[in-house]
């Protein structure tokens, strides 16, 4: 079995690439508001700084901050997990049946995994600022950017960091 070696910089900037099994699911953007209720309740108990952040129907990418001396990003995308899984199956969305692994009793609604990768200067940030503005039209959601409603890019065009356009 892999041992994957993540970074855990205290503070820094992390772009994450966060999905769910199912890769056909519509999940978070069916449930979006669920999906807010989770974040904000894990910003609440351990803070960050959503840079950026959009919602695909199956599949999310965010760029955090952490605060300094914290690097436990992790134990944050556990919380925000496990609380919008509880939460489908307290609303009675989500099938209990289905959403365990076989042989165990963990919640398979999410992928054991996901991508993280610590921004390195302001070019990176920048970069990955982009790819997740336009992740919406690249798979086929939203002709350009502002037309898709779960992303960062309405904050940005209010404050008036890009055109709408």
């Amino acid at each position: 079995m892999r041992h994957y070696i993540r970074s855990r910089t205290p503070g820094a900037t992390y772009f994450f690439t966060v999905a769910l099994q199912d890769r056909s699911a519509r999940w978070l953007t069916d449930h979006v508001d669920v999906l807010r209720e989770s974040v904000a309740a894990a910003m609440q108990r351990h803070p960050f700084r959503i840079d950026a952040m959009v919602i695909l129907p199956e599949h999310l990418h965010a760029l955090w901050t952490l605060p300094e001396g914290d690097a436990d990003f992790p134990l944050r995308w556990m919380l925000i997990k496990r609380r919008f899984t509880r939460q489908l199956l307290c609303r009675k969305l989500l099938d209990p049946a289905a959403s365990r692994r076989r042989g165990d009793a963990e919640r398979s609604l999410w992928q054991r995994r996901y991508w993280e990768h610590q921004v390195r200067n302001e070019e990176d940030f920048a970069r990955h600022v982009e790819y997740i503005h336009f992740n919406p039209v690249k798979h086929g959601w939203a002709e350009k950017a502002a037309d898709w409603p779960y992303s960062s890019f309405h904050r940005f065009v209010r404050e008036g960091v890009v055109d709408a356009g």
